[in-house]
């Protein structure tokens, strides 16, 4: 309850915030906007890694997940002719990555940190090689506007709003997620599973599959969230464009306690401190006296504070980052 207090406070603050910004010439929907942006890739790509924690799995390769997804995403719209084909793409490559994730920490027993920094490590050195190879231009793709899906306008009451369906549905996935954990015979499975995974063998229901199947469910969420940024957010891919959001993902699922409704909140808040750093940095009365590269830190310091408040005394699940071994 406290968490949530403190998120509800949290939120009341962003929206005073708001209303002050818009003071010093600051627009706060066109904010809201660029904030619900840069909060999708955060929000599902933390939301499937709960769920696969949940399970008792851990995957610190979101980073190089959502890289990898980003990348191919956008030689999938360019090779099928439209952006959805280019991330239907982006999709399959993040469940692949999870899947591979999920086999090596159940039946190959490997340590889940050791592979998650293998991912990592392989996105770094792929995506340059990649981009090369593919395109003959180191570091960055712009597709054609034709094979992007941009996010649509929508008009209520008078305001004018861009918003994406994948959005849509980061925001819709949090509270379904919630539902299926807590109220649903499979959410019971799940939450053994990471709990106490022999008495789950014990009754019949096979360990492996469960937490293969959410590893695979994380990596394509991470996979949605890569493909979002090139295709619908940026419009392009450069070799850095996840610039360790993966890792602030992370963040949120680690300070809400693998609750999925705190880590859309918490996705929320650092997509914020993200639109409010670039929205900082070209604003006419700041620029001339804070240093631009020093307001983009912002939402890496947001994310350093929230850690430090929020984690507090979170208790993980039992066998979270543990091989189960049958007996």
């Amino acid at each position: 309850m406290r968490s949530y207090l403190k998120l509800l406070v949290a939120v009341a603050s962003l929206a005073a915030l708001l209303v002050a910004l818009s003071f010093v010439g600051l627009n706060p929907l066109t904010l809201l906007d660029s904030a619900l942006l840069a909060m999708t890739p955060l929000a599902l790509a933390a939301l499937g890694e709960v769920m696969n924690e949940k399970a008792g799995v851990t995957n610190i390769g979101l980073d190089g997940i959502l890289l990898v997804s980003a990348t191919v995403a956008v030689f999938g719209a360019e090779e099928l002719g439209g952006g959805y084909g280019g991330i239907a793409v982006g999709v399959a490559v993040g469940a692949l990555i999870g899947l591979v994730h999920g086999l090596l920490s159940t039946y190959a027993r490997a340590s889940q940190i050791v592979s998650g920094i293998g991912i990592n490590i392989f996105a770094y050195g792929f995506v340059p090689y990649f981009l090369m190879a593919a395109w003959g231009f180191p570091g960055i793709r712009v597709p054609p506007k034709e094979v992007l899906a941009p996010p649509r306008a929508l008009e209520i009451a008078g305001f004018s709003f861009k918003v994406s369906e994948f959005t849509v549905l980061a925001i819709v996935l949090a509270p379904f997620f919630h539902y299926v954990l807590y109220r649903t015979p499979l959410g019971l499975r799940v939450r053994a599973c990471g709990e106490n995974p022999e008495a789950l063998d014990v009754a019949g229901v096979g360990v492996y599959r469960i937490r293969i199947a959410l590893s695979t469910l994380g990596g394509a969420l991470a996979g949605l969230g890569g493909s979002f940024m090139s295709l619908v957010w940026f419009g392009g891919v450069v070799k850095e464009i996840s610039a360790g959001r993966g890792f602030i993902a992370l963040a949120c699922v680690v300070a809400s306690g693998l609750e999925p409704l705190l880590a859309l909140g918490f996705a929320f808040l650092f997509g914020f401190s993200e639109a409010l750093a670039y929205a900082v940095a070209v604003t006419p009365r700041v620029k001339e006296v804070v240093p631009y590269h020093l307001v983009l830190t912002i939402p890496y310091l947001v994310t350093l504070a929230v850690v430090a408040v929020f984690v507090g005394r979170r208790r993980f699940p039992r066998a979270l980052g543990q091989p189960y071994i049958k007996e």
